[in-house]
């Protein structure tokens, strides 16, 4: 049974790590063996600090449990909505608490209060129906034992699919929101909340071929600073050199990117989005070898960096980490291999990244409060996320073949 206490000594913490990840890592304790880099020859970077992830974790675990949770109906910064709790509870479950411990099963029960006859599961009155739905389905699926939850993810996405822009608002594929999900309150599609969109359709299930999916990456495309077969709009056409492959947040009207303008009038790319924008890619089947594939490769080549959210400084920046340990993870690639041919073991790097920017009470938080990153449970959630994709487990050896692919 798992069980932390906030004021637990440090080595009674890593027992407690240790119980909650759910695999054993098999590389001794600290172990950080170098090998020869199969991109260059030389010295590869180290592997996961198995200690220092099962540390970092076990930290972030307690502090949600003990600290972060209103301990009567179960939420986390309920102020927020319920978005805020289905992340915690995701992350919480992703690190091994079972569901029937107390904090799992409060914060389920507080997110199905929020359930929905239309099948969506939002706050009355949100304009956050998309993200709010999309986030509770990931939730859900964490959670689905025995079936209990067939049922209401299949509701809500179909609550989705009735969402999404396409012909039945009026946007045929010609509309630059065709296939797009967005906030309502701006009455336009994004990026970011068509990639949640993504994220949970697969999770529900849905076919990667299905219109839906399929529609969906109409929209990307078209947030893709790239001229191609899949993208002709006036936005790719303006681009610097340095902008191109990376995505932007919307294209609609004028288009959109929260990094601004170029000096050539283009929209800027930054990683956040196109972190999110590979992940809906490969979700939707794209292949590696897809032209916006490689070219999304080719930008996050280029701007590999985990000090910021490269595009936006400490904007997003934990939102970041989650997009790109999921991305990386889904790619399946051990290496980000820079444009100066140096390779770099992301998951050691996020790793490291996390374990020092975390608090002494176990938490993440941004000063950069944009995006409700100054909230310590949002942020926390994203960091526990970010970390569950850079488990010891999964760092191993890749072939020299399928590491230069990401470069």
């Amino acid at each position: 049974m798992y069980k932390l206490q906030s004021r637990m000594s440090a080595v009674i913490v890593v027992l407690g790590a240790l119980l909650v990840t759910p695999f054993v890592s098999s590389q001794e304790p600290g172990a950080n063996p170098k090998q020869t880099d199969p991109v260059k020859g030389s010295v590869e970077p180290n592997s996961v600090d198995a200690v220092k992830y099962q540390q970092t974790v076990a930290k972030g675990v307690d502090y949600l449990v003990n600290q972060g949770q209103d301990k009567i109906d179960g939420s986390f910064s309920k102020q927020l909505g319920p978005a805020v709790t289905a992340m915690c509870a995701t992350s919480l479950l992703r690190h091994g608490l079972p569901l029937e411990h107390p904090s799992v099963t409060k914060s389920l029960a507080y997110l199905e209060s929020f359930i929905r006859p239309d099948g969506g599961v939002y706050a009355p009155g949100s304009n956050l129906r998309n993200y709010e739905t999309s986030v509770a389905i990931m939730c859900f699926k964490q959670a689905n034992v025995d079936g209990k939850y067939d049922q209401t993810i299949e509701q809500a996405a179909g609550f989705l699919r009735n969402l999404q822009w396409d012909d039945g608002e009026g946007h045929p594929r010609s509309s630059h929101s065709y296939g797009g999900q967005g906030y309502g309150k701006h009455q336009r599609p994004d990026a970011s909340n068509t990639a949640f969109y993504v994220d949970a359709m697969i999770e529900a299930g849905v076919d990667p071929s299905s219109q839906e999916i399929q529609k969906a990456m109409v929209f990307m495309s078209r947030c893709q600073n790239l001229q191609s077969p899949h993208n002709g709009l006036v936005p790719a056409q303006s681009i610097e050199s340095d902008d191109r492959g990376g995505f932007y947040y919307t294209p609609v009207g004028e288009g959109e990117s929260k990094a601004g303008k170029s000096a050539t009038g283009g929209l800027r790319s930054y990683a956040s989005m196109t972190y999110a924008g590979l992940k809906s890619f490969l979700h939707a089947g794209l292949k590696k070898d897809d032209i916006r594939v490689k070219a999304a490769l080719d930008w996050i080549s280029r701007h590999y960096d985990l000090k910021t959210n490269p595009g936006m400084g400490q904007q997003g920046l934990y939102y970041y980490y989650h997009v790109f340990a999921k991305a990386l993870d889904i790619h399946g690639q051990r290496f980000v291999v820079d444009s100066n041919e140096q390779a770099h073991n992301w998951r050691a790097d996020l790793v490291n990244q996390l374990a020092s920017s975390q608090r002494s009470d176990g938490s993440w938080t941004n000063d950069a409060d944009r995006w409700y990153e100054g909230d310590p449970n949002l942020v926390t959630s994203y960091s526990l996320l970010a970390l569950s994709y850079c488990h010891p487990e999964k760092d191993v050896a890749t072939s020299p073949n399928t590491t230069s692919e990401t470069k």
